[in-house]
């Protein structure tokens, strides 16, 4: 029995304003199904007594306190070496 149809991925396409024709459906519904295929072999597989877990690595996030480090340069230079200030700020163009 067929998992997924073109129905559900004509579905899928219009939510993620996606414009599939005719061959690209066909292509992308044996894609899905293919993927579902493996799911369903994963889904078999025995973990009991496997911890869950987030990475394998052993890696973990490594982070420092903030130190403010006084800067030998005056705020008042760096502001000057600027392209545009206004009021004593650096101009930048507005970004929405």
């Amino acid at each position: 029995m067929s998992k997924i149809n073109i129905t559900e991925i004509e579905k899928v396409a219009k939510l993620s304003r996606i414009e599939l024709d005719a061959n690209e459906l066909d292509k992308i519904t044996e894609e899905f199904e293919s993927i579902l295929d493996f799911v369903e072999i994963i889904e078999k597989a025995d973990t009991k007594g496997v911890e869950p877990t987030s990475q394998v690595t052993g890696l973990s996030d490594v982070w420092r306190d903030d130190v403010v480090v006084r800067s030998e340069i005056e705020p008042k230079d760096l502001i000057s070496a600027a392209p545009e200030i206004q009021d004593g700020y650096i101009k930048v163009k507005k970004v929405l």
